[in-house]
């Protein structure tokens, strides 16, 4: 008897192109291991019965297949083409004056977790991964905390003492595998000078040679090692008490100039500039020891957890600095008038991710969205870098580049083609959520039409886990349910990705397009998949990988390939 070829041509050179796509060992395994099924362990090919020109012949043919099917398959694409698969795709939450979320203050516990449920579903389906939600916009908590007043902001929602909202509004985002990151402000301490409204919490009232008044604000003096420490007691109480999955401060340092006014720590440098030669110096010194001393906190107390920054986007004018800062002509700069030195804390490992803010338009003479992109992806130093976009420009700025839907879709496809960069981050919620010129469409129908996993991190050296089990597959109310297992160390998985190809081998693992869904774990060890959007007739193969909070990916599991028919699966592996 001889082999069959042309029988198992199609089989094959699907597996070649596999081959020929894959970039992780597990899908090399899986094709390598079905190749050398179809060659030596098909009962029609043996050592006996097969003479030398017809296995010569046969290994011509796919040979020449093979180089067809590279030719065919491997024409480059665009970004603009094709999705990754790995991309961060979050969504500032502003809680400061009620400017995203909550809507108001005072909402029942009901109307609170409607109302972001809600939004959380709007973003899930528009294909975001991430919330960035600000917890703590100026000396306040939107949480229950025992060294922060209850925000304003948030006011008296519910008699309900038990009613945590940090703690539903995590639950809410994981639910939907979205990570949740807890933005903080660590200097503000209230829009305004009127201290006697600040509540009776307040550490004003209890430390009021903390604060200083500038610009009509009160803030936390960043000079005094005080501050430094309180600060770090609150980071250290969210990551004690809350399952959040990173720490986030945005741009507000030292505060932006204020026109007139001189920032009012001159006694501070006198006792404490001891060394420094000039107080713009000591000042970038005092946050340099808070990120420090934050950094190093969250390491030890809880190192699944990231810490990010979203600076301002300029960190300094190559005027001021020909040899490292950018080619722009930015009126303020994260490095000179917020004394925020976020090279410096990426080059030293401090934070995990950053996420500036280059809020202008591409072509933009002052600040280019293209220069800042291509001098922040110099100057990262191997951490995560997450651009951060002015959606609240598009259709409301006066500058005509933001009168045209294709300007933020175009940063969005600008991100991609640059590989140091790792996603995006909206500003903000109800800017995208208003739709303007049909942005969020565009990116649930067609940047974000697939799912996408966040960016893996190495560096926070968490054990990869080890692959999950698959449980016996059938059919049940019309859908294919199958239950997935985790190992006994599940406390290293974060969210399992569930892979279907509509095939009976596994496909290209790398195509997101092949992502069936991804689903978040808790303590349960065993999880039922249902996969209902099933057809009739067709063939599907499931495998599923177990991810941790470093992003880092299993080997895959067992997988299982199915024909669906009308009332029962055919089980083809």
């Amino acid at each position: 008897m001889t082999y069959d070829t042309a029988s198992n041509t199609h089989l094959i050179l699907r597996t070649l192109l596999n081959l020929t796509f894959c970039q992780n060992a597990p899908q090399v395994r899986t094709c390598g291991a079905f190749l050398f099924h179809c060659f030596f362990k098909n009962d029609n090919f043996t050592a006996t019965n097969y003479s030398r020109p017809i296995v010569m012949r046969t290994v011509l043919h796919f040979v020449l297949l093979f180089f067809v099917a590279s030719l065919i398959y491997q024409a480059p694409l665009t970004a603009q083409e094709v999705a990754p698969k790995r991309e961060f795709r979050g969504v500032w939450f502003a809680s400061v004056a009620n400017i995203d979320f909550p809507s108001s203050p005072g909402l029942s516990e009901v109307q609170f977790m409607g109302e972001w449920s809600e939004i959380l579903d709007v973003f899930k389906a528009a294909g975001f991964n991430a919330v960035i939600a600000q917890m703590r916009p100026a000396g306040d908590a939107l949480y229950n905390s025992k060294i922060a007043p209850r925000s304003k902001y948030l006011g008296a929602t519910d008699a309900n003492e038990n009613f945590d909202p940090m703690t539903l509004m995590i639950v809410e985002a994981h639910r939907r595998n979205m990570e949740f990151h807890a933005w903080l402000n660590p200097y503000r301490a209230s829009m305004d000078t009127l201290v006697e409204n600040l509540p009776s919490e307040h550490p004003y009232h209890s430390h009021p040679e903390w604060f200083l008044k500038y610009g009509g604000k009160l803030y936390f003096n960043p000079a005094l090692p005080e501050v430094r420490n309180y600060i770090t007691e609150v980071v250290m109480e969210i990551v004690m008490e809350y399952d959040v999955d990173a720490i986030h401060f945005d741009d507000y340092f030292y505060p932006y100039p204020a026109n007139g006014e001189t920032f009012p720590d001159a006694e501070d440098f006198t006792k404490y500039g001891y060394g420094f030669y000039n107080i713009e110096d000591w000042r970038r010194s005092n946050v340099d020891k808070l990120i420090s001393q934050v950094s190093q906190v969250i390491k030890n107390a809880a190192p699944d957890v990231k810490f990010g920054i979203s600076p301002f986007g300029v960190w300094r004018n190559s005027s001021a600095d020909p040899a490292n800062g950018s080619l722009t002509r930015a009126s303020v700069s994260a490095y000179d008038d917020l004394y925020a030195d976020v090279r410096g804390w990426l080059e030293k490992g401090w934070i995990d991710y950053v996420a500036p803010q280059i809020y202008w338009n591409i072509g933009y003479q002052a600040a280019d969205y293209q220069i800042l992109l291509d001098w922040w992806q110099h100057n990262s130093f191997d951490r995560q870098l997450y651009t951060g976009q002015a959606a609240y420009k598009v259709n409301n700025n006066p500058e005509p580049a933001w009168a045209d839907p294709g300007e933020l879709l175009r940063q969005v496809r600008l991100n991609r083609s640059v590989p140091a960069v790792g996603g995006s981050v909206f500003y903000n919620a109800s800017s995208l959520l208003r739709n303007p010129l049909g942005v969020l469409d565009s990116l649930r129908n067609k940047y974000y039409a697939t799912p996408a996993l966040p960016p893996e991190m190495p560096y926070l050296h968490l054990p990869v886990p080890l692959p999950p089990q698959l449980g016996k597959i059938k059919l049940k109310k019309g859908a294919v349910t199958f239950d997935c297992s985790l190992d006994e160390t599940r406390n290293n998985v974060s969210y399992l990705v569930v892979y279907r190809f509509k095939d009976r081998v596994p496909g290209d693992f790398n195509n997101p397009a092949n992502i069936l869904t991804t689903v978040h774990i808790g303590p349960e060890r065993k999880v039922t998949i249902i996969d209902g959007g099933i057809v009739t007739g067709e063939i599907y193969t499931y495998a599923v990988s177990a991810v941790n909070r470093a992003h880092s990916e299993s080997a895959l599991s067992n997988w299982h390939a199915v024909q669906v028919r009308s009332k029962k699966l055919k089980r083809l592996k």
